[in-house]
């Protein structure tokens, strides 16, 4: 079997997405080209979407320039999809409330990294992972040069120490979201009280859909443990979450991908 394989770089959204994308039915020159497919759609995204470019559609809302019925499909679909994500997690997820007016950035990189892969996937690629900054989307496994495919193995690092791995997650298809105060701090904001978010050090979720594991990792910084009752509602049976505690040095995990770990060591 040939197998065509390429890593890829992408400066978009003030940080890198970074991408793997192998096939065995399509050679390298068409996957650069799907990857050049994909760059076009991240930087449509930033023009859409970015809080901080002053044409944005999002810039416009927050403004009150426009109305949402306004905007195009895109738009559309990731603030009704924020909607959701806001009444699941009870409000912990909620970007109408935040400086400056609606701002979906912590649903929108998950989201478009679905829609990266899925662009690959349309071109031929089966085996693809997409990093947008601690936003993963996964398809197909990692396709060994031998013909073998095995998991890809995503590790959530110790954010007081970020050399250390703490865990593995091995996924084939899926997502996998990191919330933390890894490079940028404490950015995260609590939509209850306005202030920074001191429910959990780090939130990993995993689940089929992207700005979901996005929008949820997010909503567990702003809650903790208490969050752990948001996994038993019926949209959210395929995600799992593993958090850190932000004060007990504790990890507790819930899920189908994890047998339902509470408050073990980390």
């Amino acid at each position: 079997m040939s197998i065509a394989r390429g890593a890829y770089e992408i400066e978009v959204w003030g940080t890198i997405l970074y991408i793997e994308a192998a096939s065995s039915i399509i050679n390298r020159e068409a996957i650069d080209a799907a990857i050049e497919d994909v760059r076009k759609f991240v930087v449509e995204v930033d023009n859409s979407f970015s809080t901080y470019k002053e044409n944005s559609f999002i810039s416009q809302l927050r403004r009150d320039e426009i109305e949402i019925n306004q905007c195009p499909a895109d738009v559309q679909e990731v603030w009704d999809a924020c909607l959701s994500a806001r009444y699941l997690s009870d409000g912990a997820f909620d970007p109408w409330k935040v400086k400056g007016g609606f701002d979906p950035s912590g649903y929108v990189k998950g989201w478009a990294a679905d829609r990266a892969a899925q662009i690959l996937i349309d071109a031929g690629c089966a085996y693809i992972q997409v990093n947008a900054a601690g936003d993963l989307t996964l398809r197909g496994g990692n396709l060994l040069d031998s013909g073998e495919v095995e998991p890809w193995k995503i590790g959530v690092i110790n954010p007081d120490n970020t050399k250390e791995v703490l865990r593995i997650f091995e996924i084939f298809d899926g997502a996998i979201a990191t919330s933390g105060q890894y490079e940028r701090g404490a950015h995260i904001t609590d939509p209850y009280t306005g202030l920074i978010a001191i429910g959990a050090k780090s939130a990993t979720v995993l689940g089929p859909d992207g700005g979901l594991t996005d929008a949820m990792a997010t909503a567990l910084m702003v809650t903790g443990d208490e969050g752990a009752k948001f996994f038993g509602q019926p949209e959210l049976a395929e995600y799992s979450a593993w958090c850190i505690d932000r004060h007990e040095g504790t990890a507790w995990g819930v899920g189908p991908a994890l047998a339902d770990e509470i408050n073990s060591q980390i």
